[in-house]
């Protein structure tokens, strides 16, 4: 028989958070065993339900919606993309700057290969959401590392992006509110990193799906509004997450700034998204009402909110257990704890989450996976409620207790 491998291209494509120690948790499952998933943004699996307007107005179109669309997406609902960017103050949109997708994940790599020739440098945030990084390098770009500091809160550190942008660089991922770490960028922040991106002819890919989800008082700032006419924009959401509907894969893009000197840019875009044909239609339909109705995620994240008394809980936890602290989390739906490593004589963080799943059947994704070099962070998704979080935290903090790393 003739052997058949994996393409060369993805040698240097990693997505570890869905890698290993998943399907050992997969493979347990299948033998019986309870698997507690703290290892992904779903919330499906922990109770959290699609506003009722939404589900019906799915219902309402399913008649209709056996065609496919239009290959950027329905018109009325980037029409209502375009609407709920303006009452942000970002008025430099149209519909046909905005391209839905299967999700914010579709997005990325069709935005990246529309731009990317072998050699060309994208800049992402360390620690990241993997998935830029992987489609950099599926794209054929180079993924560069950004620091971003913990010392600091998770802020990006500008020398560090200063010292590594070259001739080769062509943009610059933003992750806020930031999935691993929870962080969110204040302006001063945003406005500095606009201010590299045009000082150096960058263009700004800015992953906002977790813009809704903020607590204290905290604002997410949407980053078009900074950039103007004087930096090419693409910034990403979703229903995802703030509506509860992950499955549905409801994402979209939207191109603001100087587009007249993007036009080639785009055009590869718009072609790539023909190709694909369209996205998922009964989904589309969920968007309009979606911005324009009651904004449910608000009851679960201001006080009294289950988002928000779920955070607290797990970051007071988490820093009652002897050799791991962590940072709260400003936005988003993580926590990312750091592990003394001397400690617990710990050399693999993924070893650690194969341990950890192995004895006490907990599932958390390592902070590897994540594109962070060291080993001494992990990923906790705080979605379970109170009492389930309570008990796997206890239960992780007896784990600690006495493990040793081999």
């Amino acid at each position: 028989m003739a052997s058949f491998k994996q393409s060369a291209k993805l040698q240097n494509v990693l997505y570890d958070i869905r890698g290993p120690v998943l399907d050992e948790a997969q493979r347990m499952e299948s033998q019986g065993h309870r698997i507690l998933k703290l290892n992904i943004g779903n919330p499906a699996p922990f109770g959290f339900e699609a506003p009722d307007a939404i589900m019906m107005d799915i219902i309402q179109h399913l008649p209709e919606t056996q065609g496919y669309s239009d290959s950027r997406g329905l018109y009325s609902a980037r029409t209502a993309i375009v609407q709920y960017y303006q009452t942000k103050g970002i008025l430099n949109l149209e519909p046909n700057d905005v391209y839905l997708g299967n999700g914010v994940s579709e997005l990325i790599p069709m935005t990246l290969q529309a731009l990317l020739d072998p050699g060309d440098e994208i800049l992402i945030p360390t620690p990241d959401y993997p998935l830029w990084t992987a489609s950099t390098a599926l794209a054929g770009g180079t993924p560069v590392h950004y620091l971003c500091s913990e010392e600091d809160d998770w802020q990006p550190d500008f020398e560090d992006i200063r010292s590594k942008i070259t001739e080769h660089t062509k943009g610059i991922v933003v992750i806020n509110p930031n999935n691993p770490t929870g962080a969110v960028y204040s302006k001063e922040v945003l406005q500095s990193i606009v201010d590299i991106a045009y000082e150096f002819g960058l263009i700004i890919f800015t992953d906002e799906i977790y813009e809704k989800i903020t607590y204290d008082g905290v604002e997410a700032i949407n980053m078009a509004t900074l950039t103007k006419d004087d930096v090419l924009c693409l910034t990403f959401s979703g229903l995802s997450k703030a509506y509860r509907v992950c499955g549905y894969r409801a994402g979209w893009v939207a191109i603001a700034g100087p587009k007249y000197a993007a036009r080639d840019y785009i055009q590869g875009i718009n072609l790539l998204a023909s190709m694909r044909l369209c996205a998922n239609v009964p989904a589309q339909h969920a968007i309009q009402t979606a911005l324009g109705g009651y904004q449910s995620i608000n009851d679960l994240i201001l006080p009294g909110g289950r988002l928000k008394e779920q955070r607290d809980l797990s970051f007071k936890m988490l820093n009652e257990i002897d050799g791991v602290s962590t940072k709260q989390a400003d936005g988003a739906l993580y926590l990312f704890p750091r592990i003394d490593t001397d400690k617990f004589n710990i050399t693999s963080d993924e070893q650690f989450a194969f341990d950890l799943l192995k004895e006490q059947k907990i599932l958390v994704s390592h902070g590897s996976a994540f594109n962070w070099k060291q080993p001494d962070h992990f990923r906790l998704v705080f979605l379970p409620d109170t009492q389930t979080l309570k008990s796997a935290l206890e239960r992780l903090g007896n784990f600690l207790d006495d493990y040793k790393q081999n």
